[in-house]
């Protein structure tokens, strides 16, 4: 399959990114050199609050290998909370060859950062993220072990070290925040799924959970929306095709439904010139999927540890390639010692999952639809909970002999409504790709990409086309790349990057 491959003898080379060189003056070059401009996005930074701040570095690392890294986190003793915003910051730097690699880091056991990296130019590169993690707050009022892991292959051929530090920077304030952070107990796995326990505090009045679902690197599931049922013959078989859909369950039934985001690393697509400066949406920032269980916790109140389970809907049988971690964020009634109540309404639609199949096109449509209504006896009266979520997918995927070219135009959407107390919160997210790789006569690989994150009021949007010659030295690549990503949020914010070659117009 032309998307999975790798390019061997290349340099494997949110908010998001934050730092980059100043635009160019001159001209752009006419291809690809040993370097070019640092990586970025045209994501807003995270603001500010005003008033005292503290930081405290909790990696600093050269991730050149696939041993976890180990530290601890203090509070920093001059900002000992309240916090109006607490920021984490990644800043790294790599030079040589790499690949793109995956990572995440842990604070006390919770999944609060998940990350890809860039692929590196010869001369080397530096990059910065940030993450507004005030939603952990009640984790970090005491210390917790911290774990980071970025597995990267350091040798004769792939020479990249990923040099990272990351901080987190604590503003004195208040704000309203979940009064607790769980982590999955007792995890394990039963078949595919990620299982465990929770138990929760008996005054919880509402629960939200998050998964940070992502497709493995290097297999078929990191190009899931690209699978195909293996009658077609296409490289990437799954029976029945690519629909994924990642479900959250409580005591063996389904509470949550999601469509996963189809990301793509700096790696993807067969073409790392395409992302070299400015990467796809959600690369280095992967944010996790929202699920708001608080129909469910009249059930869940009683001081017992519950069961959990994550299951990705439509990995084929013995198939594994996904990374499912869950946190929980709880918010306490203080007015009662426990909240009781109980699920009065619940209907789970039947999923479609409607895949026509021939030699070289697979199209797929997709749809679920989940609600639940639940209430609880708090000290404020009883208050009904409504949550109605609803999961669609629609692709077609066409491939030659050879697959070549391969092609996808692929739109998900992901919608949901909670209705707690009269109180009504909405999320509407669309994902889109239309991508394509060709190779010509020349043995040029050309590949065209128009990628779109659109939820709520905010739409990131990247277009751009690359190409490069095949089974050449290095040097003799003649690697070209244009590049846009325009980022917007509704009536307050809309910019854009613009680049030829690796420079930033």
């Amino acid at each position: 399959m032309i998307i999975m491959r790798r390019l061997i003898a290349i340099a494997a080379a949110g908010f998001v990114l934050l730092s980059g060189t100043p635009a160019h003056a001159a001209a752009p070059p006419a291809e690809f050199g040993s370097d070019w401009d640092d990586p970025r996005t045209a994501a807003p930074p995270i603001v500010a609050p005003p008033g005292k701040s503290c930081s405290t570095t909790i990696v600093d690392h050269a991730f050149a290998g696939y041993d976890t890294y180990v530290s601890a986190f203090t509070p920093p003793a001059a900002c000992r909370g309240p916090w109006a915003k607490v920021v984490l910051r990644l800043d790294g730097d790599v030079k040589g060859r790499q690949y793109d690699r995956l990572g995440w880091l842990t604070i006390g056991g919770v999944m609060v950062f998940k990350t890809s990296t860039p692929e590196p130019s010869p001369d080397g590169i530096a990059w910065s993220v940030e993450k507004d993690v005030t939603s952990y707050s009640a984790l970090l009022r005491s210390p917790q072990a911290v774990n980071m892991y970025l597995g990267n292959t350091v040798d004769d051929t792939y020479t990249g070290v990923l040099n990272v530090k990351i901080s987190l920077t604590f503003y004195s304030g208040r704000s309203a925040q979940p009064d607790d952070v769980l982590p999955l107990a007792d995890q394990g796995r039963d078949g595919p799924d990620l299982t465990g326990t929770v138990r929760v505090p008996p005054n919880t009045s509402r629960l939200l959970a998050e998964v940070y679902a992502t497709g493995s690197g290097g297999g078929c599931e990191e190009f899931w929306y690209l699978t195909a049922p293996t009658s077609t013959g296409y490289s990437c078989p799954a029976d029945p095709g690519p629909y994924r859909e990642v479900q959250v369950l409580l005591d063996g039934r389904v509470a949550g439904i999601a469509a996963p985001f189809p990301h793509v690393y700096t790696g993807g697509w067969s073409n790392p010139f395409l992302w070299y400066v400015v990467p796809a949406p959600r690369a280095f920032d992967i944010r996790p999927i929202s699920y708001d269980l608080t129909p469910y916790l009249g059930t869940l109140t009683d001081g017992a540890a519950h069961r959990v389970s994550v299951r990705v809907v439509g990995v084929p049988a013995g198939q594994s390639g996904w990374d499912t971690p869950i946190n929980f964020l709880g918010w306490r009634d203080r007015g009662v010692a426990r909240v009781t109540g109980g699920l009065i309404g619940y209907r789970s639609g039947a999923l479609t999952n409607e895949v026509t199949a021939e030699a070289g096109r697979v199209d797929t449509h997709g749809a679920h639809r989940l609600t639940a209504t639940g209430y609880l006896r708090t000290s404020h009266g009883v208050v009904t909970s409504t949550v109605t979520q609803r999961v669609g997918n629609d692709s077609t995927h066409t491939w030659g002999e050879g697959e070549n070219p391969d092609a996808l135009n692929a739109t998900w959407t992901d919608e949901a409504i909670s209705v707690t107390g009269g109180k009504v919160t909405r999320l509407a997210q669309r994902f889109a790709i239309d991508g394509a790789i060709t190779i010509d006569a020349d043995n040029r690989l050309t590949t065209t990409m128009r990628m779109t994150d659109a939820r709520g009021p905010v739409t990131d949007t990247f277009t751009g086309e690359a190409s490069w010659l095949l089974n050449v030295p290095r040097d003799q690549r003649h690697a070209t790349a244009t590049t846009s990503e325009r980022y917007r949020i509704a009536g307050r914010y809309d910019k854009t990057i613009r680049t030829v070659n690796g420079t930033v117009l």
